[in-house]
């Protein structure tokens, strides 16, 4: 081989050699990197004119240029509105667009924006992104109504409403009561909703506000019109003793705590407040869950869970604790404690569904059935019971036995009433009239209207 020959093929393979690194460091380098920028916007977004429009751009490497266009309606003629130079990872730009001018018929901007990042792919030019988006002008609020409600509502207790809605647009509707929410349920026709709303005893002040709002923003807040009633709610001061502390309360403590507490008094409000709260806390958990199912009717039946039953504790008390002369722990009873026999049966008035069967710590032996509409009727201390969840139950049906589990000292039903995952008062749901004025009067006013 001569000389100049393998000249020729050394240099052939050190311009190889050099080909191959710099492809390598192209295709590895940061510099060269090939993603292009993320305009995070959406196709279509709803404007009210009065909000500011912010787009978030991101890249990996780093924004060197960012290009933004937008045209009226269908016009082709497009305006300059961003020409930004930057060296960031992320910028977050406002859309500054005209706002239309009083008769002035801007129904959308069309937006085209265009990102450049600061990358030497595509021979030192950087990689593209470019993204149009139509920008609706909607600055109308939704149209909301009250047909009808209950004429007034009690502390801790509930009442009905129905309204209409319409906005073509509309995201989010729901009832503001208080520091609660109420979902409301589609209700014979379209843009028409009924709703079950309850005033939380705890609660001293009352306000119940429709809100609607749609895609662009736009909020109506429409006021419910009830008149209400302060009650008045007992407070009882209970002395514990060592026998009781020793019993039931050790039972449930360690039962249902993982700690070690020998102090009596801690070992009390532990049961009494910390165990409540977490019981409590699955109660309202399963009682918040409304369909969203359009119906047409609700009916029901008072609730007797208990033939010949006599209360034996009110809804709504407030309980203070003493031990040794001393306040240890304080409670809300929130439900109708009743008694007759001992183990005497407990019959489902109205026909639900089971949603939760099984020991629910103070509560023992806890079923909680659902009626609709947000309403669930819940049954606690029972001894034992004939349903499982899931099951769908008829009236008239026994569903379980009273009993002394939980934090009950003698055979009794704690019968409660929640709506929407609120307590309420049981009493208004066992009365004909009450149900009459409250609920099935202002669905059939609501019904004549929408069917005129």
């Amino acid at each position: 081989m001569s000389r100049r020959s393998r000249n020729t093929k050394v240099t052939m393979f050190f311009v190889l050699l050099f080909t191959i690194i710099i492809s390598l460091f192209v295709f590895f380098s940061s510099t060269f990197e090939r993603n292009a920028p993320i305009i995070e916007a959406e196709n279509t977004i709803y404007w009210n004119t009065r909000d500011k429009i912010e787009i978030a751009i991101k890249d990996d490497f780093a924004i060197k240029k960012i290009m933004i266009e937008y045209s009226i309606n269908n016009d082709l003629n497009k305006q300059l509105l961003v020409n930004q130079n930057t060296n960031s990872k992320e910028v977050n730009t406002i859309l500054e667009l005209p706002k239309p001018k009083f008769n002035e018929n801007i129904e959308k901007y069309v937006v085209t924006i265009k990102a450049t990042d600061s990358s030497l792919w595509n021979w030192f030019g950087g990689n593209v992104s470019e993204k149009t988006i139509n920008v609706v002008i909607d600055n109308k609020k939704p149209e909301v109504s009250v047909l009808a409600n209950s004429y007034n509502i009690t502390k801790g207790g509930a009442a009905s409403v129905v309204f209409y809605v319409h906005d073509d647009n509309l995201t989010d509707l729901f009832i503001e009561v208080n520091s609660n929410v109420f979902k409301a349920t589609p209700f014979v026709k379209e843009n028409y909703y009924i709703a079950l709303i309850a005033w939380d005893l705890r609660d001293d002040n009352f306000e119940a506000r429709i809100v609607a709002k749609d895609k662009a923003n736009n909020i109506t807040k429409e006021r419910i019109p009830y008149f209400y009633t302060n009650k008045k709610y007992r407070t009882s001061n209970i002395s514990v003793n060592d026998n009781f502390i020793d019993g039931k309360i050790k039972d449930l403590y360690e039962a249902n705590s993982t700690t070690t507490i020998t102090d009596k008094a801690k070992m009390f409000d532990y049961v009494n407040a910390t165990l409540r709260a977490e019981n409590e806390k699955i109660i309202h958990k399963l009682t918040k869950i409304i369909s969203d199912e359009m119906v047409s009717d609700f009916r029901l039946n008072v609730f007797l869970p208990l033939k010949n039953g006599m209360k034996v504790a009110d809804f709504g008390d407030h309980r203070f604790y003493k031990y040794n002369d001393e306040q240890i722990s304080e409670s809300y009873h929130l439900g109708l404690d009743l008694a007759s026999t001992r183990m005497a049966p407990i019959t489902l008035s109205n026909a639900g569904k089971v949603v939760f069967a099984q020991d629910n710590g103070i509560y023992g032996l806890n079923l909680i059935i659902d009626h609709g509409l947000g309403l669930y009727t819940l049954y606690g201390h029972c001894t034992q019971k004939n349903v499982e969840i899931d099951d769908i139950v008829s009236a008239k049906s026994t569903i379980a036995s009273t009993g002394t589990s939980g934090l009950a000292l003698g055979d009794h039903l704690h019968f409660g009433v929640l709506v929407q995952g609120v307590e309420v008062r049981p009493e208004e749901w066992m009365d004909t009239k009450w149900m009459k004025d409250n609920i099935f009067d202002i669905i059939k006013k609501a019904k004549d209207i929408i069917n005129k």
